[in-house]
């Protein structure tokens, strides 16, 4: 038995070259591998005395040649390969290692393209897509975490078709992935990110119980690997719709830096939100702002949850907590509460992937767009519009708000008072009904929103928000500007005494 190792990744490949050494194996490698390999003291063959020809071109050739796919490619049970293999001389290989250049980490490290052009792997997707074609015949291993499975089967004669099939299907996914990678990225680079084609490629992290419905499927997928880095599910499983309500959470908690932020998220919306100089303060000052929809909610923590969070939290039910970490005494005050699922991302803070590229599915297609980001300086450099000017804390109350309405559903319109969120309206057809809905619900709770700061994502077409922020009691308000009528805005915050600040940026969530 022959096998074939050419690995960009050496990880372990030693340690797979001996075992398979010790089971009788013939191992021939290239370049780098092979070099590898026999300073280890492993008995290899060189790839130029299989193909009969150097490697040549810098090593841009080195195995696409016949006696290399030959080997891979014949049928070993079609009795006319097996004739020709034998005319020809070509020698079988039955097991082909390989993974391939690192394309992602060259163009991570830099921008010369003539660099980049020559980490495109070549010979090595032809091997892998050549063994994986013949994969009833021919063992393809493209992931060093199957080295010790491929060993075991091997030593027990288990490789049966479903094992193999397995592999060839994960070495599809490989290269589609590699290919993705790069067509995407020359399209970034020459065509706006914007191509002919685009290729959403992600890596299955674990299956949900169903999707938003029982009788739908789910499952995680990620990009490189965030979640697998940091995502940990100390307490129950994550289903769909906890994973997109979390995502609304983190957005939100984790966008203010080292701040000690706690938001709370039902159905993917904010219900809840504040920065006070703790967390359990800023957790109890959240629950405030509608301690009704918080009920089963999803709440994120910028931090790690204390014994005495945990025992405030513990009060009501919520589904999920989403947090930095969190304490042992913590752990303990919820592990009486079956329903509670606890994620953990590790570290001191939240953090986000902040993907580059945004998406959603329509009906036959998805959209694609530049992701949306929320900079400091949307606030700190918004024009003032009005006569009156925010003070100290409503500055900060102006950020807070803007940027939670960034991320809250349109239309909507959220108020913040003293860095707590007090009312918010969102996912409305009409502007003013988000407004008006969230000043109902302020009173229903009992809620002052006196001197509060408000913020729409964006411009106010008519005065009569104003005029209702008004009537509430609102002191300051933030929005993109840009409507056919922002005089008349302007002169009904002017009448109202409200400072009015436009930032010239709309951020939209539909």
């Amino acid at each position: 038995m022959r096998a074939l190792l050419s690995v960009s990744d050496k990880t372990g490949i030693v340690e797979f070259a001996k075992g398979l050494e010790a089971q009788g194996w013939e191992i021939v490698s290239t370049g780098g591998t092979h070099h590898a390999l026999s300073e280890a003291g492993i008995t290899v063959i060189e790839i130029d005395e299989v193909t009969q020809f150097p490697e040549c071109f810098e090593g841009r050739v080195k195995t696409l040649n016949p006696y290399v796919h030959g080997g891979i490619l014949y049928k070993r049970g079609d009795a006319a390969h097996v004739e020709q293999a034998r005319e020809l001389n070509i020698t079988g290989i039955d097991l082909v290692c390989v993974n391939l250049y690192p394309f992602k980490e060259t163009i991570e490290r830099t921008d010369d393209f003539a660099e980049i052009i020559e980490n495109i792997d070549i010979g090595g997707p032809t091997m892998v897509r050549s063994a994986a074609k013949n994969f009833q015949d021919v063992l393809i291993v493209t992931d060093a975490g199957d080295y010790n499975a491929v060993l075991q089967v091997l030593q027990t004669e288990a490789d049966d078709e479903t094992f193999r099939r397995d592999l060839m299907i994960k070495a599809y996914e490989h290269t589609a992935a590699y290919d993705s990678m790069i067509a995407n990225y020359m399209n970034r680079r020459f065509n706006g990110g914007f191509g002919a084609q685009h290729f959403i490629a992600g890596r299955k992290v674990f299956d949900t119980r169903y999707g938003e419905n029982p009788h739908q499927a789910g499952a995680l997928y990620e990009f490189d690997s965030f979640f697998t880095d940091h995502f940990r599910q100390l307490k129950g499983e994550a289903s769909f719709n906890n994973l997109t309500d979390v995502n609304g959470a983190l957005k939100i908690a984790a966008g203010f830096g080292d701040a000690p932020a706690v938001c709370i998220v039902k159905h993917g919306n904010p219900c809840g939100f504040a920065i006070k100089e703790d967390l359990l303060s800023s957790y109890t000052e959240a629950l405030k702002s509608d301690p009704v929809s918080a009920f089963g909610g999803v709440v994120a923590v910028n931090g790690i949850v204390t014994k005495p969070l945990a025992e405030k939290m513990n009060e009501i039910f919520l589904e999920v907590i989403i947090a930095a970490d969190f304490e042992a005494e913590a752990m303990e005050v919820f592990a009486s509460k079956k329903r509670i699922k606890l994620f953990a991302q590790g570290g001191e803070r939240l953090i986000l992937a902040r993907d580059a590229i945004d998406f959603k599915h329509i009906d036959g297609g998805f959209v694609l767009q530049d992701a949306d980001s929320v900079e400091k300086t949307e606030t700190a450099q918004a024009e003032q519009k009005s006569s009156a000017m925010a003070n100290t804390q409503q500055h900060k109350d102006l950020e807070i708000a803007w940027r939670v309405a960034a991320l809250t559903k349109s239309n909507c319109v959220v108020y913040v008072k003293d860095a707590v969120m007090v009312a918010v309206g969102m996912g409305m057809t009409s502007r003013v009904d988000a407004a008006q809905c969230a000043l109902k619900k302020a009173r229903e709770m009992g809620l002052d929103v006196t001197g509060a700061a408000m913020a729409s994502e964006a411009f106010f077409p008519f005065r009569d928000s104003i005029d209702a922020a008004a009537e509430a009691g609102v002191k300051a308000v933030i929005e993109p500007g840009g409507s056919i009528r922002d005089d008349e805005v302007i002169a009904a915050a002017d009448e109202h005494g409200i400072a009015l600040y436009f930032t010239g940026k709309r951020h939209f969530l539909h």
